[in-house]
């Protein structure tokens, strides 16, 4: 299995991993303007990029997924909640599914709360093991913090939900797997992210503040003080939702 980690603007984490023995690859949370990176490391691991997928309709920077997507010829992939809000057609992921990237295995976990559309990427190497080796978790669980859940409106009921989505579908899972979040310190999607862009879960269970708070505690906390929405984020969702094609 090969893994690159692209750090790019708005202190957003793009991913691109696959299996180099199938030739085989998945490219995840694309920054518009980062296109042509995939596509030379692609060509420099000889593999074909099977699927694009973004891991929720991004509120803070420009998505190149789907210029990606059409680039290389492969399905761009969303959580299917977002059929008939976006205005393209797009490859539905559905909770619970693998898709099969040659001996690497990449399951869909829905995960709403930071928006309702948010999923987190399960990762298997078969040729190292059984057991998940590492999980993208977007922007539902960063280093030292949570998502934000106000962007999507209905503040109090995104932050229950995201509460939900970290203890039943998360946090479950052995303390041993390593995270890769979507952003590291600098971003506006959460409030007290690390510089620091990976983790494993079991540190996080021991150290990240929002993980040792009850369910009410953890919706106070993350609604009392929001911070400023991201610039130009109106412009930024039209754009992602297909508004302005």
């Amino acid at each position: 299995m090969f893994f690159r980690q692209l750090a790019t603007r708005e202190s957003s984490l793009s991913y691109f991993f696959g299996c180099a023995g199938h030739a085989q690859a998945v490219a995840v949370d694309v920054v518009a303007g980062d296109e042509d990176w995939f596509v030379e490391e692609a060509r420099r691991a000889a593999v074909e990029i099977r699927y694009v997928i973004d891991t929720h309709v991004h509120a803070d920077h420009y998505s190149g997924g789907r210029a990606l997507a059409r680039k290389v010829g492969a399905p761009y992939c969303l959580h299917a909640s977002d059929t008939g809000r976006v205005h393209f057609d797009f490859r539905p992921l559905d909770d619970g599914e693998v898709l099969d990237v040659g001996n690497v295995k990449v399951k869909v976990l829905h995960t709403p709360g930071h928006t309702p559309d948010s999923v987190c990427l399960l990762v298997t190497d078969l040729r190292r093991g059984e057991a998940p080796w590492f999980v993208l978790t977007g922007d539902t669980l960063f280093v030292g913090a949570v998502g934000r859940p106000d962007l999507a409106g209905r503040e109090a009921e995104m932050a229950g939900l995201l509460y939900d989505s970290l203890h039943a579908r998360l946090l479950s899972l052995p303390d041993a797997l390593e995270i890769f979040p979507g952003h590291q310190a600098g971003s506006v999607c959460g409030a007290g992210l690390s510089g620091k862009p990976s983790s494993t879960l079991g540190f996080e269970k021991r150290w990240n503040p929002a993980l040792a708070m009850d369910r009410a505690a953890f919706v106070d906390c993350l609604t009392r003080e929001i911070p400023p929405r991201p610039a130009d984020m109106e412009a930024m969702m039209r754009a992602n939702l297909g508004l302005t094609d």
